[in-house]
């Protein structure tokens, strides 16, 4: 085959070579392989000028913008350093000195923010307000205490978590039971609306909240308290406030009081270090406005 023969149909030269009938084609390299070469050829060469880039000997050419890598790793170990300094506050000092801290406060949240999207938010939700069956972290309605040790403690140890020294809790179930009729369970749960919304004991259901208390008294008073203000050793809820884990509406308590509750909490003291807990702890406290 002559290597000046033309194909006839896209008109290129051939390059004489065939293949078993197959000729082959004297294809030149697209113009768009030619502009990104010389693209790269030209970044290359920028590069070069402004960037360390050709090896000296014992020295390297610096580059017109003098880049140099060492004094960034320098930079970065030192910024580290100043991370861990806020940190090993945090970790040293107590509860009360950090929360008076602006600029350590603004690193707690920060970094509480984090710690309780990728641990807490879940079940609590990312603004701490929970829901059903979760609890309200920023209601100041706290089950065992709002203190700062008693808040690092549930983190710590969890709540019917099985954890050694774990806090347990469990709503006994006093319908399901039979240890309470029906009709006591709902003038226990009238009783109970009652100790929210004390219209219920001057209206039409009088009656059932005076029958209902009686039952309060002889069942539910040893957790709960006498009031119903709850109980922070045992983890009783406030019965009083407006805050319901499980909701306060008639047919939800009826399902508490008939039903039993018995929430868990993990125990995060093998999931999390002690500066992480303390973090999260003054996070949670600060979800409720530092108390």
């Amino acid at each position: 085959m002559s290597v000046g023969e033309h194909d006839p149909y896209t008109g290129q030269r051939m390059t004489g070579h065939e293949w078993n009938g197959i000729k082959e084609l004297n294809t030149p390299v697209p113009r768009a392989v030619w502009f990104f070469l010389s693209i790269t050829a030209v970044f290359a060469f920028v590069y070069w000028v402004l960037m360390p880039a050709w090896p000296l000997g014992v020295t390297y050419t610096k580059g017109l913008l003098g880049i140099d890598q060492r004094e960034i790793v320098r930079e970065s170990v030192a910024e580290a350093a100043r991370q861990r300094s806020w940190a090993q506050r945090v970790a040293q000092d107590d509860y009360a000195t950090i929360q008076a801290d602006a600029g350590l406060m603004q690193k707690v949240r920060e970094s509480g923010r984090a710690l309780f999207g990728d641990n807490c938010a879940v079940c609590h939700g990312t603004s701490g307000k929970g829901g059903p069956g979760y609890p309200n972290l920023a209601a100041r309605a706290w089950l065992w205490g709002g203190t700062p040790d008693a808040v690092a403690e549930t983190i710590r140890v969890g709540i019917n978590s099985g954890h050694p020294d774990g806090r347990i809790a469990q709503m006994l179930a006093f319908g399901r039971d039979q240890m309470l009729d029906r009709a006591a369970v709902l003038n226990v749960v009238t009783y109970v609306q009652s100790l929210s919304d004390p219209t219920l004991a001057s209206g039409p259901e009088k009656a059932a909240v005076v029958a209902g208390k009686e039952v309060y008294d002889a069942n539910c008073a040893s957790c709960h308290g006498p009031e119903g203000k709850g109980s922070t050793d045992v983890g009783a809820p406030d019965l009083t406030d407006s805050f319901w884990i499980y909701g306060g509406d008639r047919q939800s308590i009826f399902n508490t009081v008939y039903g039993g509750r018995q929430g868990h909490m993990p125990a995060w003291e093998t999931r999390l270090s002690e500066l992480d807990r303390k973090i999260l702890t003054l996070y949670v406290l600060d979800l409720s406005g530092g108390k």
